[in-house]
């Protein structure tokens, strides 16, 4: 449902009582396992063990082996309290390509290049408009897709992996595993650039065609930066230095940092990941910026490198989006973990020609949005631009709010409004009727309170880094 997909997984599911843990639960999941097999009829069956079947010890896969079904079955060990997903997703899909991938069967010498586009999975940051842009940039070589997997792939389709001449490893966290004991085993060439941004994916396109042994001239001379007219700018000198923070899985904070820094700009103060089996890589990455890598799957520790550091742009998965939120700090999402609203019905890639235009966008778009709030705060005292000035499309006839009858007061001062009997008319000029009568209470204990001048110098400083100030 998040994925906008048009059709539901089938489920089969089999219920049982604790007194059954007791029991013959060996019999109990053979029977499950026929049933599924008969009502589904699979090219292949995955069994791992669930954190129960692993506190009592089961062993379904050896079990399932035992039942003679006429496909593979893939046994696989996930322990479930130790590894995070993204190792369970890339053990299977290693376990998956072991077990069915086969020799090559041979190739028509005049047929284009192929290759396997491998990483891609549901639920993965914006994958499914990453794989539409990289089909397009690699028919625009010349290279024929061979398997997409595995996203959309059947386990026939892992069987012919090897008629590709090499792969494109889309997402290491996924794919790395299996394509490079495709290399081992069946002398395929991986991809080792992830096309995330302007420069890596003009390395991908001189990698892939090396792979392809075809001319990437013609296609690099056509491609279309429309952020590059923004750097040559003078606008640009705005987002030079901009602090920025990046956190998520290796691949994609990695790919951010670089974005940041080389073509955007930034400064990029902190990088950090919750892979913890790409700890290398990301400090590796950050050395190149004189900073410390962050690796942690404890959103804590990040919020706090974050009110540390108090960076002008925060780059991270949705656990950063509300820290950044608390913080008062403008953030982009760039990785998974991600919320539904980063499933957007159009197409938002993040990798090749038009990824890098979508980076700039989402990246650029809360710093600017952030500078026209603080014009906003900055002139609203002017005479032709604030609260009671209509809008100048409007023309001069345009009706104007009416001011306030009220005494403005403090604004951190509680207000206490009552409504009190008018005096005794002293005049013609004093009102006969009620009066309002505002009073601010006095101040309550605690700091003393910041003076007319400090708050005046205070204003002096943008919103967006007056918490650091």
């Amino acid at each position: 449902m998040i994925e906008r997909r048009q059709a539901r997984p089938p489920v089969s599911y089999t219920t049982f009582q604790a007194r059954d843990l007791g029991g013959d639960t060996a019999e109990l999941f053979k029977r499950t396992a026929l049933e599924a097999y008969e009502r589904f009829k699979p090219q292949a069956l995955i069994v791992g063990a669930s954190c129960t079947a692993e506190l009592i010890q089961d062993d379904p896969g050896g079990l399932a082996a035992t039942l003679g079904l006429p496909v593979p079955v893939i046994a696989l060990e996930l322990p479930a309290y130790q590894r995070k997903e993204n190792w369970g997703a890339a053990e299977t899909f290693y376990r998956l390509v072991r077990a069915l991938a086969k020799p090559a069967t041979g190739r028509v010498p005049a047929s284009r290049p192929r290759c396997n586009l491998l990483g891609a999975t549901a639920l993965g940051f914006r994958h499914r408009d990453d794989l539409v842009e990289l089909r397009s940039l690699l028919d625009r070589l010349g290279i024929d897709i061979n398997v997409c997997a595995p996203d959309d792939a059947t386990p026939a389709d892992l069987a012919r992996l090897t008629d590709a001449d090499f792969n494109v490893v889309m997402y290491p966290e996924v794919a790395g595993l299996a394509a490079a004991w495709l290399e081992r085993t069946h002398r395929m060439p991986r991809t080792t650039v992830v096309p995330i941004g302007r420069g890596a994916t003009i390395e991908f396109i001189r990698q892939v065609a090396q792979f392809a042994q075809v001319d990437c001239e013609p296609l690099l001379a056509s491609l279309a930066w429309h952020s590059r007219w923004y750097s040559n700018s003078v606008d640009a000198t705005y987002l030079t230095g901009k602090r920025v923070f990046v956190f998520g899985d290796a691949t994609h904070a990695i790919a951010a940092a670089r974005v940041a820094r080389h073509e955007m700009g930034f400064e990029v103060v902190g990088l950090g990941t919750y892979s913890r089996e790409f700890a290398r890589e990301v400090r590796e990455a950050a050395a190149l910026y004189g900073v410390e890598a962050l690796i942690t799957d404890d959103y804590l520790e990040v919020e706090d490198r974050i009110a540390e550091l108090q960076p002008e742009l925060v780059l991270g998965t949705q656990m950063e989006r509300h820290i950044a939120k608390r913080l008062g700090l403008p953030c982009a999402v760039i990785s998974a973990p991600v919320h539904v609203q980063d499933f957007p019905a159009r197409r938002a890639p993040q990798m090749g020609e038009e990824g890098a235009n979508v980076l700039f966008d989402t990246w650029v778009h809360p710093l600017m949005m952030g500078l026209e709030e603080h014009l906003l705060h900055m002139f609203k005292d002017d005479f032709e631009f604030n609260d009671s000035t209509a809008p100048s499309h409007l023309g001069s006839a345009a009706s104007r709010p009416v001011a306030s009858e009220l005494s403005t007061v403090a604004d951190d001062a509680p207000v206490d409004v009552q409504a009190v009997p008018a005096a005794t008319p002293t005049s013609a000029s004093t009102p006969s009727s009620e009066a309002i009568v505002v009073a601010a209470a006095s101040t309550p204990a605690g700091p003393a309170p910041w003076t007319a001048d400090a708050e005046k110098e205070l204003k002096k400083i943008p919103f967006f880094v007056r918490g650091k100030a």
